[in-house]
């Protein structure tokens, strides 16, 4: 497995389990992603996105989207697309 750096976690919504996160590459529900900080560290698939509060199937780079995660995110936690070799 290899990793590509999609984006960074820029907040955390615990009362519903969203990350925001700004896109340094594009990203499609279905990916597998990988979150990481120094308290983080956990697998996923994308299962719903949205931006400014419309669903996505598919974002661009460049825009700050939310996406709902399994686990607590923080801010600064990098997001990493995960991809089979």
């Amino acid at each position: 497995m290899e990793w590509k750096e999609v984006g960074k976690v820029t907040h955390y919504f615990g009362h519903i389990s969203v990350a925001a996160m700004w896109l340094t590459d594009r990203l499609q529900l279905g990916d597998r992603i990988h979150v990481l900080g120094h308290t983080s560290d956990f697998e996923q698939d994308v299962t719903s996105m949205q931006f400014e509060h419309q669903p996505l199937e598919v974002a661009e780079k460049g825009k700050e989207i939310g996406v709902l995660v399994v686990e607590r995110a923080r801010r600064g936690d990098t997001v990493y697309k995960v991809e089979e070799e």
